[in-house]
């Protein structure tokens, strides 16, 4: 049970715990920012240093260690965003009408520097892993940026759960980019691709040539694809998601959803 139950429980509460953080400060009144980013710039350094020490060597520990430090980088990127200190040039809802093409273009414009900013931050972390006997870091940061990437695309293309009392009041024209509908093509692909790599990182970890080091590593990062696709699933299932946070979010915003 040790093997795969101590890590799965430690991504499942870490995911938990540092969705809610995110929630919680970028609800805040806007002038907390300043100082939520000032501590979340501290955060990232610190991380970053555990992400590289971490890298250099591969055991159950420093797996732990990588996983958080990864998890804790995508977290101030995500605080960024949501805060608005990382956005895009385009800042107004999308213009009625539009065609199809031209609401994508638009929506990009919407994030373009926190898209930057995650793909400097993402290369930059492949570059000084590198080698490095120890990946779990890196593909922890890898799998939430391309699961985050199949989220938006699917909130693009329409889904029924739009999420959008998720956002804080001066994001909200986000919305008028995303469309609710009961489904679209993407969204059974998207899971279905996630799924068979679950899976496959499963296998790995069970094989018998596996050091209990790499068992955690492949745990680790397989529970927190699983909790992805999860959260890809609260997209279209009538499930009140928002009542596991429900502590990190406003009052007025903590309603499950009908």
């Amino acid at each position: 049970m040790s093997d795969f139950g101590i890590p799965i429980l430690f991504a499942l509460g870490l995911w938990w715990f540092s969705t809610g953080v995110v929630l919680y400060v970028d609800n805040l009144p806007g002038r907390t920012f300043h100082w939520t980013m000032l501590g979340g710039a501290a955060v990232l350094a610190i991380a970053t240093f555990g992400f590289v020490v971490s890298s250099a060597t591969m055991t159950v520990v420093m797996n732990y260690a990588a996983f958080t430090c990864g998890i804790i980088i995508w977290g101030v990127l995500e605080m960024s965003y949501f805060t608005g200190y990382a956005i895009g040039p385009r800042k107004i809802p999308c213009p009625e009408h539009c065609s199809h093409w031209q609401r994508f273009g638009l929506a990009i414009m919407t994030s373009l520097y926190h898209e930057l900013a995650i793909m400097v931050t993402g290369l930059f972390l492949i570059i000084i892993s590198w080698d490095e006997p120890n990946q779990v870091g890196t593909w922890t940061f890898m799998v939430l940026w391309l699961m985050r990437w199949s989220a938006k695309l699917n909130l693009f293309f329409g889904v029924p759960n739009l999420n959008e009392n998720w956002l804080p009041e001066p994001l909200r024209y986000l919305k008028t980019y995303m469309i609710k509908r009961s489904m679209n093509l993407l969204f059974p692909l998207s899971v279905t691709v996630a799924t068979v790599v679950v899976v496959l990182i499963i296998l790995k970890a069970m094989a018998l040539q596996v050091t209990d080091a790499e068992v955690v590593g492949f745990t680790l990062v397989a529970t927190l694809l699983a909790l992805a696709i999860l959260e890809h699933w609260f997209l279209v299932l009538p499930i009140p998601d928002e009542a596991l946070w429900r502590w990190a979010l406003p009052a007025k915003q903590s309603n499950p959803r009908r």
